[in-house]
């Protein structure tokens, strides 16, 4: 009963607290669909905080998922109202379902990418985007509160680069998350903290960078590599890199392409750690040390 009374506590904070902050949103999904819409179409420009903000979604056979997200996404509103996406973009990545229409219905642009890969289809999407300050990825699984994405941006207006949603540091409901991919992601996070000396607890999907450190990192990734690629760029480059907390939900609908099938969870795992090794093979060929990146709350 207590922690419920907090949760409601925090869930009225005009601010979303980063890092040490924890609270459920549950609850909290009072956005209209219609009202998200009528943003959208009538050119309304997205502004947080004085950035402009433009959301990428590579989604594949999300029919069932892939409005709520962007119905969601395009309902968030900053402390004067306005809407805070400025631009939306789905990268339908060769589904054979109507994920492309159902994304388009809610309020979002789409683009196809028959070719399979995840960071294909974030890079079709990205070609697509319109100019804006900061990028947010998320999934189109319906995997992460909506609402939560406005930590992400907090961070970036306290001063980081590049924002994590960790879903190690926020709740995770039951089934959420398969044990490869947790087993998957603390390996990973142990590799970059062996090789490159920087704490990391998750390698999630959910996340905002600035679009000029987005361009400095040059992604290339074109599979499972794109999110720890974008990460161990982000050490190497020295960028301000912030994590926060993020719950992660289990998916209603469908099935996860990574934690689904026994296909996805190989493929990932070989994305993911090829990748880490190629980027620490290039720096030490480079015979360039990594810079010092900047870690924690940026405002504090």
């Amino acid at each position: 009963m207590i922690e419920d009374l907090l949760d409601r506590y925090w869930a009225r904070l005009p601010k979303y607290g980063i890092l040490a902050l924890r609270f459920d949103v549950r609850g909290t999904r009072r956005h209209i669909r219609s009202d998200a819409q009528a943003a959208s179409r009538s050119g309304s420009v997205g502004v947080y905080a004085g950035m402009t903000v433009g959301v990428v979604v590579p989604a594949r056979d999300e029919e069932q998922n892939i409005g709520s997200v962007v119905v969601d996404l395009l309902a968030l509103r900053n402390d004067r109202g306005a809407p805070v996406v400025d631009d939306f973009v789905v990268c339908d990545n060769g589904s054979t379902d109507a994920t492309a229409t159902r994304a388009r219905e809610a309020g979002a642009r789409t683009v196809r990418q028959d070719t399979p890969g995840y960071g294909l289809a974030c890079l079709t999407a990205l070609a697509a985007l319109r100019p804006v300050d900061v990028v947010l990825f998320t999934d189109g699984d319906r995997s992460f509160h909506a609402v939560q994405g406005l930590r992400l941006l907090e961070a970036i207006d306290g001063g980081a680069d590049l924002a994590i949603g960790s879903r190690a540091m926020g709740r995770r409901e039951p089934g959420a998350l398969s044990w490869p991919q947790m087993a998957g992601n603390r390996v990973a996070s142990v590799l970059i903290r062996l090789l490159w000396g920087v704490p990391v607890t998750d390698l999630g999907p959910y996340r905002a960078i600035r679009s000029q450190a987005l361009q400095r990192l040059n992604m290339q990734d074109r599979t499972y590599g794109w999110t720890v690629e974008m990460q161990v760029k982000a050490i190497q480059h020295g960028l301000r890199i912030v994590e926060v907390p993020v719950d992660a939900l289990r998916r209603r609908f469908g099935r996860s392409k990574v934690g689904g099938t026994l296909r996805g969870v190989v493929g990932a795992g070989a994305g993911i750690l090829s990748m880490i090794a190629r980027l620490r093979w290039r720096e030490a060929r480079s015979g360039k040390p990594a810079c010092s990146p900047g870690r924690g709350n940026p405002k504090q």
